[in-house]
């Protein structure tokens, strides 16, 4: 691998903007990487995961999307890290050799879900075969145990995996097991490995214990607000980057009451950016009026410590 900017900070789990009929809307990719790096402060993406319905789509519309932000990206955004896990192995190898070929910044694999690997031989000789697809891109797991019902432990996952896969470079932890997370920090610091968080509402948790940074959804609404509370964090000034996590906390409490998931993600950021996200794809539909009034209003009540 040649040299590269350390992958840290922000990064936003991208949706899929969808036209009303839903088709994959790629004009409004051009708009969506300006949103993110002037109004949101946040230069890294993730693409094809759970919030952009990744395993919803088509293997061409992932491509698609791969090369738009790709190419919309360029020179704009830091780190584009594409997400090729499939339930098909030669449909991820395949997503993995496109990845490399446009030139992306990484790739991500989640574990296969239906068929489930059951130790971590079964899923290290998985990931390795997706990732000798792409020799030179680095490579991120991608943890979601609550989704994918692969439950190994990712500091027992980590013993020994740069040996196996040469392009391993981090970890996209979305898990709430913060022992786990901060025993692969504790274990692999002397390999400068990154550790993503992946649950935004326990993001300053996951700092203390040394999280490089976050891949996550709210932070393409939330993402000015939460690079404030990791500069606060940094200072270190914890008193004002826990408010700064009390009030995101609030805003998803409260939405999570409501029923909160992809399609309300894709409502709160249309009407937070003015940008069309569409209708998710089914079996998911589309947040209600209700929740979008409710959601709005809450987060139009929300002070900010800066004041906005």
């Amino acid at each position: 691998m040649t040299s590269r900017k350390k992958l840290q900070g922000l990064v936003a789990a991208t949706i899929t903007p969808m036209t009303p009929d839903g088709q994959i809307n790629l004009p409004v990719i051009r708009q969506y990487v300006d949103y993110l790096v002037n109004k949101q402060t946040v230069k890294n993406v993730f693409v094809n995961g759970t919030t952009g319905e990744g395993l919803s789509l088509s293997i061409q519309e992932r491509k698609q999307l791969a090369e738009e932000w790709v190419c919309q990206g360029k020179d704009k955004l830091d780190h584009v890290i594409i997400h090729v896990g499939a339930l098909s192995l030669p449909e991820s190898q395949e997503l993995a050799r496109h990845a490399a070929a446009i030139g992306a910044g990484g790739i991500a694999v989640i574990a296969p879900f239906f068929f489930k690997p059951t130790n971590k031989d079964e899923l290290v000789s998985l990931l390795q075969k997706v990732t000798s697809e792409a020799p030179d891109v680095p490579f991120y797991y991608y943890h979601i145990p609550p989704l994918t019902g692969v439950k190994i432990r990712v500091e027992e996952l980590l013993e020994g995996i740069k040996e196996r896969i040469p392009t391993f470079q981090g970890v996209k932890f979305s898990d709430t097991d913060l022992l786990d997370l901060a025993q692969c920090i504790h274990k692999n610091e002397a390999q400068q490995l990154e550790f993503l968080y992946g649950v935004d509402e326990q993001l300053l948790g996951a700092l203390a214990v040394g999280a490089n940074g976050a891949v996550g959804s709210t932070y393409n609404y939330l993402g000015r607000q939460t690079n404030l509370m990791l500069e606060a964090f940094a200072k270190p000034d914890l008193a004002l980057a826990r408010k700064y996590q009390f009030l995101t906390g609030e805003f998803l409490n409260f939405v999570i009451k409501l029923g909160f998931g992809v399609a309300q993600t894709k409502a709160v950021m249309t009407f937070v950016s003015g940008i069309p996200m569409g209708p998710p794809r089914l079996p998911l539909l589309g947040a209600s009026e209700e929740f979008i009034a409710k959601a709005k209003a809450k987060l139009d009540s929300i002070v900010w410590p800066d004041g906005n």
